[in-house]
């Protein structure tokens, strides 16, 4: 099993992952809005670090529906960064892969979900419902918010949204590299790279 992948913190030096990826997390956000601004904030320091440029030479872009991005003006030209961004309870996360490669993140915090097995089969297949169902109750929290997070890693790392169990997606899916993500006790994470990362 592949190690943890550190996360910067505010105040934190941000480390090169695999593919050039690095990974942020902003902790005790009180509301989603809150959430979404901090996070940008970190991501913009965290790219403006990197590409050794102000801030306000990089344009942040999360339409709805897909994948955001960065655009960083180099004196050059502009470079297209992919991001990943994702929030649950107090914590939020963004990567960014300045090689051009996709990326996709995801954090959930672990709590008992009563309907674990018909959302298991639904939107995480059969095989990983056959695995949930023979872990003891006690387990099965934990172990549920990692698939799940796992599985939306993927998704977003191909761009794709959430949507029922379609077993030909799978193939696409198990190419990405995932990663877990190193972070605070009663949450999990997970990190997702196109094929082509190193």
């Amino acid at each position: 099993m592949d190690a943890p992948i550190t996360v910067a913190w505010p105040g934190d030096a941000v480390p090169a992952g695999p593919g050039g990826v690095r990974v942020i997390g902003v902790p005790g956000q009180p509301d989603r809005e809150t959430a979404r601004l901090r996070i940008r904030a970190a991501l913009l320091e965290a790219l403006a670090a990197h590409c050794g440029i102000d801030p306000g030479r990089i344009g942040l872009h999360s339409p709805e529906g897909a994948a955001p991005w960065a655009v960083v003006a180099f004196g050059g030209g502009e470079r297209r960064i992919a991001l990943a961004i994702s929030h649950d309870g107090a914590l939020s996360v963004a990567a960014f892969r300045a090689d051009g490669g996709a990326v996709g993140i995801d954090v959930s915090q672990i709590v008992a979900v009563p309907d674990w097995e018909p959302v298991a089969r639904d939107y995480l297949g059969p095989t990983v419902a056959a695995q949930l169902a023979v872990l003891p109750a006690d387990a099965r929290d934990a172990a549920f918010a990692q698939a799940w997070s796992e599985h939306e890693a993927r998704l977003k790392c191909l761009g794709l949204q959430l949507d029922e169990w379609r077993a030909e997606r799978a193939p696409a899916l198990q190419a990405c590299r995932c990663l877990p993500l190193a972070l605070p006790d009663g949450y999990v994470g997970y990190l997702a790279l196109s094929a082509d990362a190193a």
